[in-house]
């Protein structure tokens, strides 16, 4: 009999993620890759390019949000990074973490934050999905957050 091996997203593990939460915030970067295109790393020719944008009211509400929404729009930010880096649809905001995020308010949100994604079964027997996504505020080094990687974090269970 041949053995089922398991895929890498369907294995339980933690990691620490830097997330810069102001780039994600301020998403003027999804405009200019749409009007010139995404870059290749290959190619390093300087070209100069001549373009007109006609940029609406509507298309300005759309990538420059008002303050007063930058708050709820870091926690769906932060959902999304864990979704794509865990590979799971559940993902589940610790109250602390939520907590740090509104701490200077609705307006100011930290630029960036360290942030712990623990990918665990799913122990509810009418769940949808089999692993869910636990995103948990993790220790900030007295250093700073700048130039720290990716951590796997091995926990003992």
């Amino acid at each position: 009999m041949v053995e089922k091996v398991k895929g890498r997203k369907e294995e339980v593990v933690s990691r620490e993620y830097t997330i810069n939460l102001h780039k994600r915030l301020h998403g003027w970067s999804t405009v200019f890759s749409e009007v010139y295109g995404p870059v290749s790393e290959g190619k390093r020719d300087v070209v100069a390019v001549d373009v007109s944008l006609s940029i609406e009211r509507d298309d300005i509400e759309e990538v420059h949000h008002t303050f007063k929404k930058k708050a709820p729009k870091a926690i769906k930010e932060i959902r999304k990074f864990a979704e794509k880096a865990m590979g799971t649809k559940d993902v589940r905001v610790d109250v602390k973490l939520n907590k740090h995020i509104w701490s200077r308010g609705i307006r100011s949100v930290p630029r960036r934050i360290r942030v712990r994604i623990a990918r665990k079964r799913n122990d509810d027997e009418d769940a949808k999905e089999e692993l869910f996504s636990l995103v948990t505020v993790a220790e900030i080094p007295a250093e700073g957050l700048k130039g720290l990687g990716t951590k796997v974090i091995e926990e003992d269970e």
